[in-house]
């Protein structure tokens, strides 16, 4: 079953709640800064578990210490609550 696309007025509400994240193209994504590759790689590697159980991946671009994650639920054609989900869970991870 599909998970539902949000509305604007609900994309931006929960929007206010992920400090860091921004709308770009129809996706929410993050920029992450760790102290060297890695504690990067880590958190990818983390993020990359919560995805798996979650059956929803990001997508990841690896810059050293830098890691951006952007998220949108293809198969809904937006964003969902999928996808703030676990942008909070990589929040959490990072923290």
């Amino acid at each position: 079953m599909r998970t539902p696309k949000l509305t604007d007025a609900a994309v931006q509400a929960a929007l206010a709640l992920r400090a860091g994240w921004s709308l770009e193209n129809g996706r929410i994504s993050r920029t992450f800064t760790f102290p060297d590759f890695v504690a990067a790689m880590r958190f990818v590697n983390a993020v990359a578990d919560a995805a798996e159980a979650a059956d929803h991946h990001p997508d990841i671009d690896i810059r050293y210490n830098k890691v951006t994650l952007a998220l949108t639920t293809h198969d809904s054609g937006g964003l969902t609550e999928k996808d703030f989900a676990l942008a909070a869970q990589a929040d959490t991870i990072a923290a």
